[in-house]
């Protein structure tokens, strides 16, 4: 996905739960009925680990004839995670990669030094109509391969661990956590877990994790008195566990991992650790130097802001 300007909501008032750091209310924006909520980056926080972005789009549902078209576009200097709880994705690279995302699965692109790719509905989808929920995020690459060469993985729904118990279903999406190791390739030390709640099921987390954050995806949740709904992103204090509990039937993921090597900087669908690397990037794009997508002629030209 592309980035698009939103302003922050204001902060709000301090919390009941010490653990709590902060509390970022995601952006949302209609893009012509399909709606799209960013937590990251925002101006309070840029990284929680290595996730500079994260993107909850849908609940939507689409007409016969509608479809989610992202055209192409590029990236460098990190890994798009695609994660869907409903719906589908076709995702066609400049490397030849064509692979369809379906619930539970995780595609895994690496930029590196540069790829381009699209995000369009199947062809069977825009005939019948569909619905759509899921998440992207992206993590930044460490420092060494920022520069490194582009890849594309896809880890089907069945090989990702999980485990039920206490009216709580943990996936382990990258890293390890709750005794589940990801098989997912992670370029930086990460943790990504989706939980869905019953309501009245609690979910412990752990400090051991040096940065980490909750994002509700749907339903409500507990921290110590303090309730949280759909669209929060819960940055928390380093060496501090908690336990939530659910209020509703909900659905949360878990972020964050080790400190990233130094800042880094974000313009557009470039992340880079050097700010003259990101002006390369721009003029690249806009010179057509990058490698196109086989198959598919469309693009979307450098923002002018």
């Amino acid at each position: 996905m592309t980035v698009h300007p939103t302003d922050d909501p204001v902060p709000g008032d301090a919390f009941s739960c010490n653990a709590v750091e902060m509390q970022i209310i995601a952006r949302s924006r209609d893009l012509g009925g399909f709606a799209v909520r960013r937590a990251l980056p925002s101006s309070r926080r840029r990284l929680v680990g290595p996730f500079v972005f994260l993107d909850h789009f849908g609940p939507s549902i689409f007409k016969p004839g509608e479809a989610f078209d992202v055209r192409p576009h590029p990236h460098i200097g990190l890994s798009t995670v695609s994660y869907l709880f409903d719906g589908a994705i076709v995702h066609r690279d400049s490397l030849g990669y064509a692979e369809t995302t379906r619930p539970g699965e995780i595609s895994l692109m690496t930029a590196g030094r540069g790829i381009v790719h699209s995000e369009r509905t199947g062809l069977e989808d825009r005939k019948h109509g569909f619905s759509m929920l899921g998440l992207q995020a992206w993590v930044a690459l460490p420092q060494s391969l920022e520069e490194g060469s582009p890849s594309f993985q896809h880890y089907e729904a069945q090989t990702i661990p999980e485990h039920s118990a206490e009216g709580k279903t943990v996936r382990v999406l990258m890293g390890s956590a709750y005794g589940l190791s990801s098989p997912v390739r992670q370029d930086w030390s990460t943790l990504y877990v989706d939980v869905a709640l019953e309501a009245g099921a609690k979910l412990p987390v752990d400090a051991q994790t040096e940065e980490r954050a909750l994002y509700i995806v749907s339903g409500e949740v507990d921290l110590a008195g303090d309730r949280f709904g759909v669209g929060s992103l819960l940055v928390l204090r380093p060496g501090d566990a908690l336990m939530v509990e659910a209020m509703t039937t909900a659905r949360l993921v878990l972020v964050g991992g080790a400190t990233m090597d130094g800042p880094r900087h974000i313009w557009w669908n470039f992340v880079s650790s050097s700010q003259e690397r990101i002006e390369q990037a721009k003029e690249d794009w806009k010179q057509g130097r990058f490698t196109t997508v086989p198959g598919d002629p469309e693009f979307i030209p450098l923002p002018e802001v």
